[in-house]
């Protein structure tokens, strides 16, 4: 081999290794991007938009990490953005969707209570008119009730004053940690007095409508001169739904439509009990308690 071509190899050998070396000095001064740092990356993008209320853009960058933040500390919070990504859009079947899964997925969550409340309120956005279906309003007096037994609140007044107790004590001594947890645990228990609020005022009006259902139908079918089906709702509605406007309504209607049917026995026995659970309405079904009465006389 040739002085030239020996010379021209090692030449060729070190221009290798001085590129190796760029190469790989280049590389190493990049860091590598971990799947940690592209979901809170990811998170922290779907954040803003939330905040600037574009809740659809917020849902599809929140959708890309489902998978990706599975097992990660920023799993629930993905989880409950996304869900109010799509209820606040509108999307309410797929923030049903999302909030199931996140008490099913992480139950020990820190957003246990939100979202079992927001389980709820979105039951309550899918209940339809009142002579529809009615299955996600029994969804949603269920949830409701699930959320009031599951987080209770007691005394609004007594947690008020434990507020303002600790954040006295607090101006006194700001470093007292046990201070600083009885604060934030007395703040916590008072920003949730709302919810509890709209809770137990949801599920009587949900029941009502659910009572309003029932006594449309009894009505059709009085309408239809079906009157033992309608009697049939009738009883329904006063076993099932006697806290709700509708209750008189239903005991009128049975009494009614047995007198309609000649059923004087039943009739009779019937305004027997309602006048023994509403006494108060003794003078107003008196001359229906008559005619029922005279009838008797006849069988």
């Amino acid at each position: 081999m040739s002085l030239t071509r020996l010379f021209l190899c090692a030449l060729l050998l070190v221009l290798f290794a001085t590129d190796t070396f760029l190469l790989s000095g280049c590389s190493s001064t990049k860091p590598a991007t971990t799947a940690t740092t592209l979901i809170n990356e990811g998170y922290a993008k779907a954040v803003k938009l939330y905040d600037k209320k574009d809740y659809s853009n917020a849902a599809i960058t929140l959708e890309s990490l489902i998978f990706t933040s599975r097992g990660t500390a920023l799993e629930d919070k993905v989880l409950f953005l996304l869900g109010q990504a799509y209820y606040n859009s509108g999307q309410y079947l797929l923030a049903l969707d999302i909030y199931s899964r996140l008490l099913q997925q992480i139950p020990s969550t820190p957003f246990a209570t939100s979202t079992q409340f927001m389980l709820a309120k979105t039951n309550e956005k899918l209940s339809p008119h009142y002579k529809l279906d009615q299955h996600f309003t029994i969804k949603a007096i269920e949830q409701f009730a699930a959320y009031l037994d599951l987080f209770p609140v007691t005394d609004s007044l007594r947690i008020s004053g434990e507020v303002k107790t600790y954040r006295e004590l607090l101006k006194v001594n700001p470093d007292n940690p046990s201070y600083k947890e009885n604060y934030n645990k007395a703040l916590a228990q008072l920003s949730r007095l709302d919810s509890i609020q709209y809770a137990s005022k949801a599920i009587p009006r949900l029941r009502d409508k659910l009572a309003k259902n029932e006594f449309s139908i009894a009505h059709q079918y009085v309408q239809l001169g079906k009157y033992k089906a309608a009697t049939i709702f009738y009883d329904e509605l006063i076993k099932h739904y006697s806290d709700t406007g509708y209750v008189h309504q239903s005991w009128n209607g049975k009494i009614d439509v047995l007198i309609k049917r000649k059923k004087w026995f039943d009739a009779a026995q019937a305004i027997e009990q309602y006048l023994q659970l509403y006494p108060a309405k003794e003078k107003e079904m008196a001359g229906v308690r008559e005619k029922i009465m005279q009838n008797l006389k006849h069988i």
